[in-house]
């Protein structure tokens, strides 16, 4: 019989590459040798094929421990033996902007979009789990930074470039993972960083979950990851009835963009932020503190003649009955 462990990742991978059906596509997994990535490559090379899709992998050696380059091959060699033709391994050269992890981040998905346009790819598949979800949930809640972060990450999200980054293990628990991995005869790799408590989000793993389960009770990563989801779907509404007002409310200026004031104003506070946001994100590439946003709110709901506003990237003014967006000079 069929392991249910290996059956429930099967199944969630399957779900995820169902839209792109016979379509003859290619599929990226990314794969670092970790029990999460192998799982979803070794569930990828069974349902992919069976969907009419070719399944490829990449792994990003990122040079940052002593001895990256074998594990690299490792699994890249696992791959191999677990049903994906060609597996990849890229060096990456990790910058130092916004620290360790950020910077590893941002080197290994640069090195999967160029993996991906290479290829030809629609898609990449990344292996986070409902562990994953739930530790983004609760690093955005300590920053307080509102439901854009809180909602966590999107299991199926379309790039700039028109690629698709899909998670298909959100829903799979991390020991799962590694049962799948023991149940199909697969060593993972154990990445040391994943221990390593300099890391805020080791703290999370290996100290607060294990407190918030003890002293609430168990369920705590689904219940933060129900949480995401809904915060998802209510992010998702208010993102098409912004785009709806904003088509009224919102005129190119001589220097910029404006919005008018009372329009504004007559808009619910979420709702207000959020279009002040998006048009500052939107016009200028910036994006806005919650000081910042009320702020530039008062301009349309407490005017008492205050002078121009300083905003990252921009600034905001009244002008009549407008408030008007600016680029900084640089």
């Amino acid at each position: 019989m069929l392991d249910p462990v290996i059956a429930a990742v099967r199944r969630a991978v399957r779900e995820s590459l169902t839209p792109f059906e016979s379509s003859g596509a290619t599929i990226l997994v990314a794969l670092s040798g970790g029990a999460d990535s192998l799982a979803l490559a070794a569930a990828a090379a069974f349902e992919g094929p069976r969907l009419g899709l070719d399944v490829r992998a990449v792994t990003a050696d990122h040079g940052l421990q002593s001895g990256s380059a074998e594990v690299a091959e490792r699994a890249a060699r696992q791959a191999n033996e677990v049903g994906v033709p060609d597996a990849r391994v890229v060096r990456v050269d990790v910058g130092r902007d916004g620290g360790p992890e950020a910077a590893a981040r941002d080197a290994r998905y640069a090195a999967l979009r160029a993996a991906a346009s290479d290829a030809g790819a629609v898609a990449v598949l990344v292996g986070h789990t409902l562990d994953d979800q739930a530790e983004t949930v609760l690093l955005g809640l300590s920053r307080g930074s509102g439901a854009a972060s809180l909602q966590g990450m999107s299991p199926h999200l379309i790039d700039e470039r028109g690629l698709a980054w899909i998670r298909p293990l959100l829903d799979i628990r991390r020991a799962e993972t590694r049962a799948f991995c023991t149940a199909s005869g697969l060593e993972a790799w154990s990445d040391p960083h994943n221990g390593d408590e300099r890391f805020a989000r080791v703290r999370v793993r290996e100290r607060v979950l294990p407190v918030l389960e003890a002293e609430i009770g168990p369920g705590i990563a689904e219940a933060l990851a129900r949480t995401a989801e809904q915060l998802r779907e209510d992010n998702e509404a208010f993102a098409d009835m912004i785009d709806e007002i904003i088509e009224d409310i919102v005129e190119h200026a001589e220097a910029g963009i404006a919005v008018s004031a009372a329009a504004l104003a007559a808009n619910p506070p979420a709702l207000r932020g959020r279009i002040i946001r998006h048009v500052v994100q939107s016009e200028f590439g910036a994006s806005l503190t919650r000081v910042h946003t009320l702020e530039v709110a008062r301009l349309a709901t407490d005017w008492r003649g205050q002078g121009p506003i300083d905003l990252p990237g921009c600034s905001a003014t009244r002008v009549g009955g407008r408030i008007v967006f600016t680029a900084r000079e640089s």
